[in-house]
């Protein structure tokens, strides 16, 4: 069944990737790019600071990605995914878990909470849910409550990030759990993707490189920011959120902080997102692979480099593969 559903995702889209829905960052434009390119785009719930506001956000993309499929019925245009906050502390979930059954997100990503709040919702009328972990013993209570797919948050991952390797992360979850994996963390080309399908998974997140595209909400200032910074530029701390996330020292910088004497904050609070936001809105975050950034690019742009590179590490193998037929 789970082999089928991956064939099923996968058959709609041109790469095997989800453009990581990050906060501030993810709007229509940019989810309604990704999607047209064959690549799974996905937004904050939160990002819409007003259900309204979340309501036409979702009509827009259902609408637009109607057209586009009835125009160009050859081209495969990937589905759309809403994320999901179900941290006890968010008090819309339920408003927006009403407007995700309305216009019938095809794919519900949770964050920062567990996904049982939604899944009966969500595969009531055919949706599916995949859930963000960053520890093993959670990856198993996700699977305990009937998710259709784990988003293994690694090190390195932009924004809240994990702290285990994808290497070790993937091969104790494989251990129990043969249904659709998504590895998330520092994965910025298309020998990453390639690999992470070799390690075992089925898809990847890419987040930080889709903040430097021109459809991303993104200011220019963030954009160019990420161009110009390297691994070393990369700070994890929980002080802007209460949970690590990987934030540009540049951006701490610049906002009058000193990167080595943050505040410290202890708890989460996600009551109201843009609240907390507002004084920290120009902290920025970026994952370890900042460094594959080196130029601002559209969506197709970036998509299209995106395949070319996956395309030959493919090749790449096989040709290996053939050596080691020869000499082995």
């Amino acid at each position: 069944m789970q082999g089928n559903l991956t064939v099923q995702l996968t058959s709609q889209m041109t790469l095997p990737v989800i453009a990581a829905p990050m906060f501030l960052v993810s709007g229509p434009e940019l989810v309604l790019a990704t999607c047209k390119e064959g690549v799974i785009g996905a937004f904050p719930a939160p990002n819409a600071r007003i259900s309204e506001q979340l309501d036409d956000w979702m009509q827009r993309i259902n609408d637009d990605l109607t057209a586009a499929r009835l125009a160009t019925p050859q081209r495969r245009i990937a589905p759309w995914a809403a994320n999901l906050v179900t941290h006890r502390s968010y008090k819309r979930l339920e408003a927006d878990l009403e407007l995700v059954v309305k216009h019938k997100a095809p794919i519900i990503i949770t964050a920062l909470g567990s996904p049982a709040p939604v899944i009966e919702t969500v595969h009531s009328y055919g949706g599916l849910v995949f859930a963000d972990v960053n520890s093993i013993s959670y990856a198993k209570k996700c699977v305990d409550v009937g998710v259709d797919g784990l988003i293994l948050v690694c090190s390195g991952a932009g924004g809240h990030t994990g702290s285990l390797t994808a290497f070790t992360f993937i091969e104790a979850v494989r251990e129990f759990w043969d249904g659709i994996i998504v590895l998330s963390g520092s994965i910025a080309s298309g020998r990453a993707i390639h690999a992470a399908q070799v390690l075992g998974a089925d898809l990847v997140y890419i987040g930080t490189r889709f903040i430097a595209t021109r459809e991303s909400l993104a200011s220019e200032e963030y954009r160019q920011m990420l161009v110009d910074a390297t691994v070393e530029d990369i700070i994890c701390t929980k002080s802007f959120t209460g949970a690590y996330a990987n934030m540009l020292k540049p951006s701490i910088l610049r906002a009058g902080l000193d990167p080595d004497a943050l505040p410290t904050k202890e708890s989460i609070d996600f009551d109201n997102p843009h609240s907390h936001a507002k004084p920290w809105k120009d902290i920025w975050s970026a994952g370890q692979c900042v460094g594959a950034i080196k130029q601002i690019q559209t969506v197709a742009e970036l998509v299209s480099d995106l395949r070319r590179e996956f395309a030959q590490a493919i090749m790449n193998e096989t040709q290996r593969n053939l050596w080691s037929q020869l000499y082995y």
